[in-house]
Parts: structure tokens; sequence; C-alpha cells
């Protein structure tokens, strides 16, 4: 299963139901034995609540976070933490300045949920994002060991070892491939898919500063792929990003419209193949930061993220006046 958020513009406190939010309170109240939440940052009460719930009726409940999140002086998230450790639920934060960006649960050892949303009312109801919830056990181990790396060795970023167990999947019958950063490589891993596209590369990037991908792309470009882009404006200017490169080479390159944030990390290849995740085409991300990524090898999810694709470019093409 895989969704995206909906923003509307302008807001109303009335459209913010109905959400991903939801969606991750249901999948909690599933579990029977076990939850694993490694979030970036968090101000959901009706998560927290639910995570409490769980707590309360025997699951075992364990957070990972980022130091900035335990630390802040936010109100909404000070509430929302308030809720977990009122429900003695163990807080692991990574206590350095490279940031813990996976937004990532494990429920029963049997399924996980993913994307590039936060846990976060402004991620839901205000930002492009995406999530997929994943049933699989050896998906799910993947994602457990990466999770106890840094819950019970207190191992981040570049310390923790590479240890994910199935790096290649079958799930369904569907071929998925699951790396984690730093260890994995993980621009190599973009990048050897990319340039396998014959036909097609759509994506929507919220930072993208990494020259190599940025070159994998010119690349199929010149060679008659027919290459297309939606960038968050917010960084889109600045030197280190890859949008004027792009758009040098005439690639098809676009700001977005959404007055908000745009915070997708996506490519869609050849309409078979979405690669996406916490991980932004960023050095950061691929040598630093904790990040997790998906690529998979299914038709119908590429339909799913290429009409999201169509739909945040035809924002950028006809923004909605600010108001």
């Amino acid at each position: 299963m895989g969704v995206v958020t909906t923003p509307i513009y302008p807001d109303k406190p009335e459209y913010h139901h109905g959400g991903l939010d939801e969606q991750l309170v249901s999948f909690i109240n599933s579990a029977t034995t076990t939850i694993d939440v490694a979030i970036y940052d968090f101000d959901l009460e009706d998560v927290a609540g639910a995570l409490a719930q769980a707590a309360a009726r025997g699951v075992r409940v364990r957070m990972v976070t980022d130091t900035d999140t335990l630390t802040s002086d936010d109100p909404k998230i000070k509430k929302a933490l308030g809720v977990i450790k009122k429900a003695k639920i163990p807080i692991v934060d990574d206590e350095r300045p490279a940031i813990m960006h996976d937004k990532f649960v494990v429920v029963d050892g049997a399924a996980v949920w993913t994307g590039s949303w936060n846990f976060t009312d402004g991620d839901t109801y205000h930002l492009n994002n995406n999530a997929i919830r994943i049933s699989s056990p050896e998906l799910a181990q993947n994602y457990a060991t990466e999770f106890e790396q840094m819950f019970i060795e207190r191992k981040f970023g570049p310390s923790k070892l590479a240890s994910t167990p199935n790096l290649l999947l079958s799930i369904g019958g569907v071929r998925v491939e699951n790396y984690f950063a730093p260890r994995d490589r993980v621009a190599d891993r973009i990048i050897t898919r990319l340039q396998q596209a014959r036909q097609s590369i759509h994506f929507l990037a919220f930072s993208f500063t990494s020259k190599p991908i940025g070159d994998a792309l010119i690349e199929r470009a010149r060679a008659g792929v027919q290459v297309a882009g939606v960038f968050e404006t917010t960084g889109s200017q600045t030197e280190s990003s890859q949008f004027a490169p792009l758009k040098r080479a005439k690639i098809d390159v676009l700001t977005d419209g959404n007055p908000y944030v745009m915070h997708h990390k996506v490519f869609v290849v050849d309409g078979r193949t979405v690669i996406f995740g916490s991980f932004n085409f960023t050095n950061n991300a691929e040598r630093d930061n904790d990040e997790n990524l998906l690529i998979v090898d299914d038709p119908g999810l590429a339909r799913a993220f290429e009409a999201e694709f169509q739909r945040v470019r035809e924002v950028a093409l006809h923004p909605p006046r600010k108001k």
C-alpha cells in the first residue's frame, strides 16, 4: 500500500483529518508484540497516543529520533513526546551534528512503514510526501537490524556496520532492493538504476545537490531518455543545487508550486521502477545521515508515483496565488 499527501491551499483546520497520520495509527493499532519507530521529526498527538495505548496493552514499543527533535522547545513536539515519555516508552537520540533522518516503523517483525513523510502535522497536511506499508518479514528484518544498531548499540551514521540481511528481496513476486545510508553507497545504487533507463526518468526532489546523480541524468538525457523533474523551490537556486546544471543541459526541470514545501525524494524510471525513501539526493545523505531507500520494480506502484509526479508538475506549472 503506497499513499501520498494531498495538501490544500489555502489551508483550513477542518482539512486536517483523514491523512497519513490516521493510516499510521491503524498500522500501530494492529501490533500485537513489538513496535519500533525511527523518526526524524515528530509532533502528532494521535500517533503518540496510539503508541502509548500499544505500550499499555503489552506491546514492546521503542523509539529512535534525532537529538534536535528530542530537545526541541516546539510546544507541539514537546506535547507529543510528553505522551511517549509518560507511557515509559524508551527513546534513544543520536547525539551528533548529522541527522537521524529515517522515517520508519516496524510492527511485529512482519511489516514496515516508510517513505519521505515525517510524523508531523505539517508534513501530513502542508507538504507533498509519500509513505508505503509493506508486509514482508524479510524487509522487516532489514529495518529491525538498522533499528537495533541505533537503539541497542548507539551506532549512528558512519559508525554503523554493513549488516543489512536482505539487500535484494522478492515480495509478492516484486523485485525490491533495500539500502541504508551511509554504509550501502546509496547514491551509487541510484545511479546504477538511472543508467539503465531507456525511455523516461521523472523525479521529485526536496534537496538535490549530488553532482554524480545530476551527471547521470544529463548523460541519460543526451542518450535520448526523456528526463523531467520538479525541485522544491527553497534551495533550488543555490550554487550547490543541481537545478541550474540540469536546466543548462536543456532538461525539463521546474521549481514546485506548493506554497509550503515539496518534500518528495523520488525517481520513476521507465514507468516501472520507483526509487524512494528518506534519502535526499545530497552528499550529507550519502555520507553522514541515517537514511533508508527502496528500489521497487512494480509497474502498478510506478503508475501511482507517476500520477503524483504529474500532479506536482501541474501545480508547478500553475501555482496557486499566495495569500
